[in-house]
């Protein structure tokens, strides 16, 4: 009886070790446990939203800013345009290529290719001088000016393209929502941090001078964020995000003419809704 009793035990152990075994073994097999090494790669679109800020002009005979502008974001809304080669610049916009450091850890590059349309026919404080007050239905009592066409249109709408780094945390949340098999469907919470270079496209009248739209290097941004990713039977995902961030152009191309430029700084915050695929090489 008492060498039944140790066989039963020993049984007992040697199947409890054997199934906890095999389950971790198909934990570890799973494409979706481990990260690291993997690239990725989204493609995406954008709504915008912007502070209010101050934009100052300056050239050979004007130095004047006007303060608290509002401006607005240009959606294209559901297009094909998003998906069309040729067309692909005309919505808002983002792109994103990286690769996992480690199994929470990754690192991208990308370009947020977002719009900025000064709100026209605004009234504004100004502050400063320029030639020829008045001549462009603009002046208002009290140092006011409403921002006619005639006066200014001012837009990055080709656009206002953030190309930036990014360092971000991935972390699987699917145990939340009682998923068991990672590798058909698989949620996880990202969060991170970037910084890179503004290269807007302005489009510009200013004082009934020749219009400029050219691409130049304006400036800086840098900007968080954090998202909800769903990956689907291991290699396609979808995700949405929110971020925010910060804007500073002190060189912004207006005319044709290089004496004359902008600067601006202001905050942004973008909902982004993008798919991507995740894979090994």
């Amino acid at each position: 009886m008492k060498h039944l009793f140790y066989y039963s035990a020993f049984l007992t152990i040697l199947l409890t070790n054997n199934v906890t075994a095999q389950e971790t073994t198909e934990i570890q097999n799973k494409y979706t446990t481990h990260n690291k090494g993997k690239f990725f790669i989204s493609w995406g679109g954008n709504r915008d939203t912007y502070s209010k800020s101050d934009i100052t002009f300056k050239g050979k005979d004007y130095n004047f800013t006007l303060e608290n502008v509002e401006a607005h974001d240009k959606p294209k809304g559901w297009h094909v345009d998003y998906i069309n080669p040729s067309r692909m610049t005309i919505p808002q916009t983002n792109f994103r290529m990286g690769y996992f450091l480690g199994d929470h850890y990754s690192i991208a590059i990308g370009v947020d290719h977002m719009k900025y349309v000064m709100t026209q026919d605004q009234t504004v404080t100004s502050d400063g001088y320029y030639p020829k007050p008045g001549s462009y239905d603009e002046i208002l009592p009290n140092s006011q000016v409403l921002l006619t066409e005639e006066f200014l249109k001012y837009e990055h709408t080709d656009g206002l393209n953030y190309i930036n780094t990014e360092v971000s945390r991935h972390d699987d949340i699917s145990s939340l929502f009682h998923i068991e098999n990672t590798d058909k469907i698989q949620i996880n919470l990202t969060e991170g941090a970037g910084f890179g270079l503004l290269y807007p496209k302005t489009n510009t009248t200013l004082l009934g001078k020749e219009r400029h739209d050219d691409f130049h290097v304006s400036g800086y941004g840098t900007s968080l964020k954090a998202g909800l990713n769903v990956t689907f039977f291991k290699h396609f995902y979808l995700q949405g995000e929110l971020k925010g961030g910060y804007i500073n152009m002190q060189d912004i191309r207006t005319t044709q003419s290089t004496e004359d430029s902008a600067s601006q700084d202001f905050f942004f915050f973008q909902r982004i809704i993008a798919v991507g695929g995740i894979f090994k090489i």
